[in-house]
């Protein structure tokens, strides 16, 4: 489950203020739009960058940061450099499936003589991959992996057993697809001759049918295998294919951790793949080298955990050396470690109570790693190098608020993207030590009309927990706050595992929504509490096998610190989650019915029996296993728990946090004879949005609140 960004909100009217307001007229037109730079990608120059314009992709210079023109002209949604820049992949034109994939059509043009062809003759196609010696693009097609000769055009399919719903050839399913990140399983080896991929057997996986009302006469109907907790997963193995044979042949995994294999990785050496895989239980996971020649496994390392990896988000990068860097909380935090090729350990590269949030790059010749990490503090992230030899740090972003880097490929610039709750994106091209070079964007404009409308700022704030934490957290209050005055509080929540809300960055998402409640006299507050993440792996992992408990504990107990303060009315606390804040919001109006006068939640898991099995199981094992877990974190289990005004919405066509949860909630809640309010979403996903949408929905919860609260 990834957390949905709440984009475009519904901002409303304070009538004592005197400044001009937040209408949601204002949003919808576009009015407070930020800009920002697309598609950011050094050349292997180091001396260039492209970025993705109206018009075409166009070549920048790092030293003068002049454009130098385009090196493709037209208008594309993305592209891709083969290794050696002599070609580009452009998408033209694309079809969403799920959260990553995507149906796409693709071009290839050839820089040099300007010729382009149409990948697969034009049709549809996913996740195409440049072979390393740019001869040949991979690709996946109704399931089957095939590659496409440059030269010739030729169509080599490797398999041909793909089918919906069965077999699945270099792709992820629905479930390794959301909860691993990524849609691609599969990958060229450095010296282009061999490609080994993943095959998924879905056909025992239970199906999920979902009814696709739309304008006809009688529904249609959404049907993809997902996997609940406790049931059966596809059946995965891992294939060589070999181009000199035109042979495939599975690796023998059995005596390695085999039931995931989440990740196919090229490393720095011609015949050499890694795999990453896992047992159900995420606790282990192995990092296996498969020779490509001989198609022989040998295991790297295996890392553990008492309680879960982060099989979501590894952090695997292979240096020239083949020797490599690896992520691991083992020392309490996210750190990385260096191995030599053969998986001996060779030393720990950073340390300190902060964690490493992102990995850039590595630079040979200054023996520098350049990272992201919390080292200014939990909400802030900052960008620095790191030498791999001596570990002497060097911070080269600003010290406070969101900081992230795109990198020339010697390192000598990179442009950095910055912004903090009182300030949003602004593009710096820096040298490689971190000293300006010029300002290339920034969002003033946007933040003046911002500030013309009484835009209010978050303020941090921590709150003790009973576990003796202080928890981060954000309070929004009106422009005209009056000490002496009780007003309404309204929070926000997330909280899912290794999360944050709280963060020094510019809010995109939900910000003016809360500056409209705001402007309305409500003070809007979020809080992150145990489970949430870049405050250490104890921090973040003491939820393990009851997810939700400690969660909700810190959310009474931080509505109840804030009931406690001379300007916030206890009796008018609500709440407000989306998805995994959904579920924090029904176990509010229910467990915390005594402090929560308001609640509205969006996609709700109700109960963890129904949600997909590697997220799940990664926090909680199986149902079988772990069956107290489950129900009594079901906001569904305390249905009659019930008191205040709980508005509950849902999309009729999640694909990720089915209706069927609200459902089952409503029942509970009906059984025990109390009232409600519902809003379903004909046909919308777990984002729920599409035309007017989003500005409907935004309405009706600032009229439930306002009506409730």
């Amino acid at each position: 489950m990834k957390k949905i960004l709440l984009t475009l909100s519904a901002v409303v009217v304070f009538h004592n203020l005197s400044a001009q307001e937040i209408t949601l007229d204002k949003i919808y037109s576009g009015y407070y739009r930020g800009k920002g730079i697309a598609g950011i990608t050094s050349m292997k120059n180091g001396e260039n960058y492209l970025v993705i314009e109206q018009g075409g992709i166009a070549k920048y210079s790092y030293k003068t940061s002049q454009k130098e023109g385009n090196i493709v002209d037209g208008n594309y949604l993305s592209y891709e450099f083969s290794d050696d820049e002599s070609k580009i992949l452009l998408l033209k034109g694309s079809q969403p499936i799920y959260r990553h994939s995507f149906l796409g059509n693709f071009d290839v043009k050839d820089l040099k003589s300007g010729k382009v062809i149409s990948l697969n003759d034009g049709k549809t196609v996913q996740e195409p991959r440049f072979s390393p010696d740019a001869t040949k693009v991979a690709f996946i097609a109704e399931n089957n992996l095939f590659f496409q000769d440059l030269t010739s055009g030729k169509i080599t399919q490797i398999t041909s057993d793909g089918k919906k719903n069965s077999i699945i050839n270099g792709l992820a399913d629905w479930v390794y697809e959301e909860e691993f990140g990524h849609a691609r399983q599969f990958e060229w080896t450095k010296n282009s001759d061999a490609i080994v991929f993943v095959k998924s057997d879905e056909s025992q996986v239970p199906e999920i049918y979902i009814p696709i009302y739309g304008k006809t006469l009688y529904p249609t109907e959404m049907r993809y295998k997902y996997p609940k907790a406790g049931e059966k997963n596809s059946v995965v193995s891992a294939q060589l294919y070999r181009l000199d044979s035109g042979k495939t042949i599975p690796l023998n995994l059995s005596s390695f951790k085999n039931y995931y294999i989440p990740n196919v990785v090229q490393t720095a050496k011609a015949d050499e793949i890694v795999l990453i895989t896992s047992e159900r239980i995420q606790n282990a996971s192995d990092v296996l080298k498969v020779n490509t020649k001989t198609g022989a496994v040998q295991k790297l390392f295996t890392e553990t955990d008492e309680k879960w990896i982060e099989t979501d988000s590894p952090t695997l990068e292979f240096l020239e050396d083949d020797s490599f860097l690896w992520g691991s909380e083992r020392d309490g935090n996210k750190h990385l470690y260096w191995y030599d090729k053969d998986g001996k350990l060779k030393k720990q590269v950073t340390k300190g109570n902060w964690e490493v949030t992102d990995y850039y790059g590595y630079n040979p010749k200054s023996k520098d790693i350049y990272v992201q990490t919390t080292e200014k503090g939990s909400i802030n992230k900052v960008v620095s190098k790191i030498n791999i030899e001596n570990g002497k740090s060097q911070l080269i972003s600003n010290a406070e608020g969101n900081n992230s880097a795109n990198f020339s490929k010697n390192y000598n610039y990179f442009i950095e993207t910055s912004s903090s709750v009182s300030k949003p994106n602004t593009f710096v091209l820096k040298d490689g030590n971190g000293k300006t070079i010029k300002e290339l964007q920034n969002n003033n404009d946007q933040l003046q009309k911002l500030k013309s409308d009484n835009f209010v700022e978050k303020e941090f704030i921590t709150i003790p927990n009973a576990a003796g934490d202080q928890m981060n957290a954000w309070i929004m209050k009106p422009k005209n706050f009056d000490p002496n005055k009780k007003y309404p509080l309204f929070m926000y929540q997330y909280s899912g595992p290794g999360s944050q809300q709280v963060a020094n960055s510019w809010d995109s998402g939900n910000a003016l929504w809360f500056n409209h409640l705001v402007q309305k006299g409500y003070i809007v507050a979020c809080v992150d509490g145990r489970g949430t993440g870049y405050k250490g792996a104890k921090f973040k992992k003491v939820t393990y096998m009851n997810l939700g408990k400690y969660e909700i504990e810190d959310q009474i107990t931080a509505a109840k610190w804030f009931g406690n303060q001379s300007y916030i009315d206890k009796t008018r606390i609500g709440m407000f989650g989306w998805s995994f804040g959904g579920y924090m919001t029904s176990l509010a109006m229910t467990k915390g019915a005594d402090v929560f006068k308001v609640g509205i939640a969006v996609a709700p898991v109700t109960n963890w029996r129904y949600y997909d099995s590697v997220y799940t199981e990664r926090f909680m094992r199986t149902p079988q296993e772990n069956a107290d877990g489950y129900d009594k974190n079901s906001p569904t289990e305390y249905a009659n728990l019930l008191k205040g005004k709980l508005l509950l919405i849902h999309g009729t066509a999640d694909d990720n946090v089915h209706f069927q949860n609200s459902m089952e909630f409503s029942e509970a809640l009906i059984q025990n004879k109390k009232q409600f309010d519902f809003m379903a979403y004909p046909d919308k996903n777990h984002g729920i949005n599409g035309g007017q949408t989003r500005p409907q929905l935004y309405q009706k919860m600032t009229d439930f609140i306002v009506k409730n609260l």
